[in-house]
């Protein structure tokens, strides 16, 4: 590939400051401050080890959505699969229940159901964008409509609850952690290193900046197009079921309203994070330091109780607004 044309995220930064790439830690720590000038109880480790579990479920999901934003793409039945993935994850564990009694196999198939759930959207979601050739934003927007119905239909408009012998045995998942750091602390902490090292360090991660760079271009360079955006998608899949089995521990439930604007937010801790929303540049790190940003914005709202938290999603959607505008501004200015 010639400098003409090698993508964006495989350039050097150019000397002086470069916004997209600090802007978001610069934002990261005015919250901090502001978070501290607001109420002591925000740095107390409590506070700060319950903002980061929080943030595990979004930021997992991120990761994966970054990989698919920067291959041009987007993703919009990520909320919609984690409650279906969900729901059918607890309806196995119950049913196989009966039959294997309640113990740590039963988790461990519902842990492989969730993953072959996830893996098996992300195909779909891949193979109907590649090789039916139609748009990611369509394809993704009838999925989700798909999924959310079919976790409300399982469900028959009510909720999902998980047998209490086998939360009771699950519910560590969640509630525990080694040295006082939760498990979905680690488990976003070890997807989103693994997320950094394709992204930054493999072919995969270079084709995906090409591809969302120009794809025409990146077809004239002898990358297999299709093949690396249905890994983006496949990907997307995986970290959505990540999340779940993380997730489901925690109420031990599921519903028609389980993960609802997950995507909006998923997509806010990419694009905050400095990935261009028309792809061809993306930022694992800044991806998590966004993630990690909106839900510091909601602890923020609850300590304060100064903005109703219902404004949540306005002020999430606010976000995205301005850094879009942010980067046409950086865009423009190049």
């Amino acid at each position: 590939m010639t400098p003409s044309v090698m993508p964006e995220a495989a350039r050097k930064p150019s000397s002086g400051f470069d916004l997209k790439l600090y802007g978001p830690f610069l934002a990261l720590a005015a919250l901090i401050v502001l978070g501290t000038i607001v109420n002591p109880v925000f740095l107390s480790p409590g506070n700060i080890g319950n903002v980061l579990t929080r943030t595990a479920f979004i930021g997992i999901i991120a990761v994966g959505a970054t990989f698919v934003i920067t291959a041009g793409g987007i993703d919009l039945s990520v909320g919609s699969l984690a409650a279906f993935a969900s729901g059918v994850t607890i309806v196995v564990m119950n049913v196989l229940v009966g039959s294997m009694g309640a113990g740590l196999p039963v988790i461990l198939v519902g842990v492989l159901v969730a993953l072959g759930l996830g893996l098996a959207a992300g195909l779909v979601n891949g193979l109907l964008v590649t090789k039916g050739r139609m748009e990611a934003f369509i394809v993704t927007l009838g999925t989700m409509g798909i999924f959310r119905s079919l976790v409300t239909y399982i469900a028959d408009g009510g909720t999902l609850s998980l047998n209490s012998e086998i939360r009771t045995i699950y519910r560590p998942v969640y509630y525990g952690g080694v040295f006082g750091i939760s498990y979905p602390i680690l488990a976003f902490a070890v997807v989103a290193l693994i997320g950094a090292l394709i992204m930054y360090r493999t072919r995969f991660g270079r084709y995906c900046a090409a591809i969302g760079s120009s794809e025409d271009v990146a077809r004239y360079s002898a990358i297999n197009v299709d093949r690396v955006k249905l890994l983006a998608f496949v990907l997307q899949g995986v970290c959505v079921a990540i999340a779940v089995v993380i997730y489901v521990p925690r109420l031990g439930s599921a519903s028609a309203t389980t993960g609802l604007l997950w995507e909006l937010e998923a997509i806010a801790a990419v694009i905050i994070g400095g990935t261009m929303l028309k792809g061809g540049y993306g930022r694992i790190w800044g991806t998590v330091v966004g993630a990690v940003m909106l839900t510091l914005i909601d602890n923020i709202l609850n300590l304060t109780g100064a903005v109703s938290v219902y404004l949540n999603g306005t002020i999430q959607g606010v976000i995205i607004i301005v850094a879009v505008l942010l980067q046409r501004g950086t865009v423009a200015r190049r």
